[in-house]
């Protein structure tokens, strides 16, 4: 996801991100992929070169109102991606075929009614967006539902920081949970 295939650290990232040790992954998730190519054209292999293999995690504030754009990619063979968030369902206010074209493709969003989900199917040879409020504090998974796609690091992970509300902050480990 926007060239980041992601690897699983040696230590669960919700412990990294409990006693705060950024060693294990790094919280620069890149916004939007920093070598765009041409997604579902003939040979994008010979285009995109540059995925990085790295543990960064998109880390948000509570509340945060995100919107997603997942673009399949012509690699090897077109296919449909069922990404799936963990901790949080979703709207889907978009889905198209082709190139993901943000001048385009908003008009015809699906803001009064979308469907509420916490797994989108992303078309083959195409795109799907979602919008999602951070309203879960803790440290989530987003990824491929195809095991195999996310073993190659079709996946990320999301850190959604504690509010300010009691009821909006990550409780701690039970003083009594074992160790790894």
């Amino acid at each position: 996801m926007n060239n980041q295939s992601f690897v699983r650290p040696s230590v669960s990232i919700l412990e990294s991100h409990y006693r705060n040790l950024s060693t294990t992954m790094l919280s620069s998730f890149p916004e939007r992929p920093p070598h765009p190519f041409n997604y579902t054209g003939v040979d994008p292999l010979s285009e995109n070169l540059n995925t990085e293999f790295s543990t960064r995690i998109l880390v948000v504030p509570y509340g945060t109102r995100l919107e997603i754009v997942f673009q399949d990619t012509n690699f090897l063979n077109q296919e449909n991606h069922p990404i799936h968030v963990h901790g949080h369902n979703f709207f889907i206010v978009g889905r198209g075929f082709g190139n993901y074209d943000v001048d385009r493709d908003t008009k015809n969003y699906n803001v009064v009614d979308p469907p509420e989900r916490n797994t989108v199917g992303v078309p083959v040879g195409g795109w799907a967006t979602i919008r999602v409020i951070t309203d879960n504090p803790g440290v989530w998974f987003i990824h491929c539902h195809l095991e195999e796609h996310t073993s190659w690091g079709l996946a990320m992970g999301l850190i959604v920081q504690s509010g300010q509300h009691p009821s909006q902050c990550l409780l701690p480990p039970p003083h009594d949970f074992p160790a790894c």
